[in-house]
């Protein structure tokens, strides 16, 4: 019996034991096999440690390919304190090449940190710091990659593109709304230490950042360059509150350029206000538009056939009477009998109220909607405004009638530009958008694209084609002939509204603004500028601000290749206007009978001899009388 009790005993021994055996077999098994990579990588978190590499934010270019924004390649100072022997001597060679105090500096190295990133004396630094850095070879002290945002044109777009903080992070514009899409993701180089944080003779591993989305703009550099370039020079010319400007492709509602003033410097956004930083005027700004705005109640006229331009007569006496209220013309006297056409010609307001009373007020606020006024547009922008319409309850005749002229209502640049599109496009009211396509870094194809969006159709195509012959006629006769262009049917509309603070219209302070497209039969371009309380001259759309339009609009024929028209209209010129005259043909002629037919410019000559062998401007060509033609002699 006892026996048996022990062979029973070591039986039971030996199954617990081959249980005790198979479950230590089924553990390796599941922590070699089954569990090993998070094991594995939990070991190595212990030993490992990573240097980051940060991703280069994608860079913005205009549809041609122009760089706006890219990047530059710097270096950060990042420490690992247990690898530093002898802290003292580091944190004051570090602080000597840094310009920071030596208490700063040692802090960071005697941080209980296993990496210890020096925030923000250290970031961003310039090749010289960080080659002084880099020779005192310091154990601990390691230089990583950091990519630095650069705007090449520095302030231009600047409201538009805006900028990013020290982080790489956007800030503010186009930075800030597509963020997600520009940023990266950051890489690393792992090392491998000990316990005690010492760095092991084993082989590092480097895991390659992924850069951010590149992104292309509708901007065309070229047209944006010229805005940039001429609001500068009105700045200087004329001393303004602000000035803004915007040109957009009417057919599409793509952003080829825009641009204001006050701006700023991205790169160095601290030196700015909030207020200067996000006033992106050409979407924010909200002021009467004035005569600009006669362009839409224009097209409502003609869409429900409330007027003849060519047959109907108006006789301007100076002003019109309104219930209580007087309306004066912007010509004392008035301008007498004339025909509508007469009247859009010459921006006659008194003329413009009784369009006003023809249409009515429910008819034209429908139109005012439609075209787009009083909502947003829609750009791909933070920050647009809405602007201010009456209610249509609150309408009253005077109501009625300011309306008609472009005073008492609020309006954006953006909207307006948006709305005479569509009154020259052919009708179509499209949403205005400024991003072209997000595209993959490293092969740059696209990802993400904004294609063109049809809102509503405004008016028929026979109307948008009357009202682009009647403002063809402003520039050729009326108020715009001072952005006439030779050789190229231009239309537009001068503006020049009075502005309002705390409830009354100022003295002498107007903002002057011109709209203008060409060509006129078939528009490719349309141009806006505003410009706020010009000092030193008379303060009127036409003197002001269209001959700014004309140059962009002249810039934009290069820019975009658009050819001469044939059959443009002819320009005509009141007292004290300079005029055209065409270049005679002088090669192969003397000196003497050249200077007969050029008695109308001015004559440089270059070479010597007698005889013609290359003029400029070539014959045919038309140019200001005064202005130089240069001639090559030869023997």
């Amino acid at each position: 019996m006892f026996f048996k009790n022990i062979h029973y005993r070591i039986r039971i021994v030996l199954l617990i034991m081959l249980l005790l055996f198979l479950m230590i077999i089924g553990k390796v098994f599941y922590i070699q096999v089954i569990d090993y990579k998070r094991l594995n990588q939990y070991a190595a978190g212990l030993w490992s440690r990573n240097l980051p590499i940060e991703a280069s934010r994608g860079n913005i270019y205009d549809r041609n390919g122009v760089v706006l924004a890219d990047n530059l390649t710097t270096s950060s100072l990042v420490f690992i304190p247990n690898q530093i022997k002898d802290k003292e001597k580091t944190a004051k060679e570090i602080s000597a090449i840094l310009g920071v105090s030596y208490q700063t500096i040692y802090q960071h190295v005697t941080k209980k940190e296993s990496i210890e990133r020096v925030h923000p004396e250290g970031r961003r630094l310039s090749y010289d710091v960080a080659d002084k850095i880099a020779a005192l070879e310091l154990p601990g002290v390691y230089l990583v990659k950091e990519s630095k945002r650069n705007y090449p044109n520095d302030r231009y777009l600047s409201h538009t593109i805006g900028f990013v903080g020290i982080d790489n992070q956007g800030l503010s514009g186009l930075e800030l709304m597509y963020d997600q899409y520009l940023t990266g993701e950051y890489g690393a180089i792992k090392y491998f230490s000990d316990a005690k944080g010492n760095k092991l003779e084993l082989n590092e591993v480097y895991e390659k950042p992924q850069d951010g989305m590149n992104m292309t703009l509708t901007i065309n550099y070229d047209i944006q360059s010229s805005l940039e370039r001429e609001l500068d020079n009105a700045m200087l010319k004329y001393n303004p509150d602000q000035a803004l400007g915007i040109v957009m492709d009417p057919k599409s509602g793509e952003i080829l350029a825009m641009s204001s003033r006050p701006n700023f410097s991205p790169s160095n956004y601290q030196d700015y206000t909030i207020e200067e930083i996000n006033r992106n005027l050409p979407i924010w700004m909200t002021y009467e538009p004035g005569s600009t705005f006669k362009i839409i109640t224009l097209a409502t006229a003609l869409e429900e056939k409330l007027v003849d331009l060519n047959k109907d007569k108006f006789t301007d006496g100076g002003s019109i009477r309104v219930e209580n209220a007087k309306i004066k013309c912007w010509k004392h006297g008035g301008h007498g009998e004339q025909t509508f056409l007469q009247v859009v010609e010459n921006s006659c307001n008194p003329g413009f109220v009784v369009l006003g009373q023809r249409i009515g007020k429910e008819k034209l606020f429908q139109y005012i909607h439609n075209f787009g006024f009083g909502t947003k547009t829609g750009i791909d922008l933070n920050g647009e405004g809405s602007g201010i319409l009456f209610p249509l309850d609150k309408v009253g005749p005077v109501e009625l009638a300011t309306t008609s002229f472009g005073q008492g209502v609020s309006v954006t640049p953006i909207q307006q530009i948006t709305a005479v599109s569509a009154a020259i496009n052919g009708g179509y009211l499209y949403q205005p958008y400024i991003v072209k396509s997000l595209n993959e870094p490293e092969t740059n194809g696209v990802i993400k694209e904004t294609k063109k969006k049809v809102v509503r159709k405004v008016i028929s195509s026979k109307t948008s084609e009357q009202v682009r012959m009647t403002l063809e006629s402003v520039v050729t006769n009326g108020t715009g002939r001072p952005a006439f262009i030779d050789g190229y049917r231009v239309g537009g509309k001068t503006g020049t509204a009075q502005k309002v603070k705390d409830g009354r219209y100022m003295v002498g302070n107007y903002i002057t603004s011109f709209i203008g497209f060409l060509p006129a039969d078939d528009p490719q371009v349309v141009v806006y500028v505003a410009i706020d309380n010009a000092k030193g001259i008379t303060q009127y759309g036409g003197t002001v601000a269209a001959p700014i339009a004309k140059t962009i609009l002249q810039d934009s024929i290069t820019a975009l290749n658009i050819p001469k028209r044939k059959g443009s209209s002819e320009k005509r010129y009141n007292y004290g206007d300079k005029k055209y005259a065409k270049v005679p043909n002088v090669v192969g002629k003397s000196t003497s009978e050249a200077m007969k037919e050029l008695t109308s410019f001015k004559v440089e000559f270059s070479g010597t001899g007698e005889t013609i062998a290359y003029q400029s401007p070539k014959a045919g060509e038309k140019i200001y009388e005064g202005d130089v033609v240069r001639l090559l002699l030869k023997q």
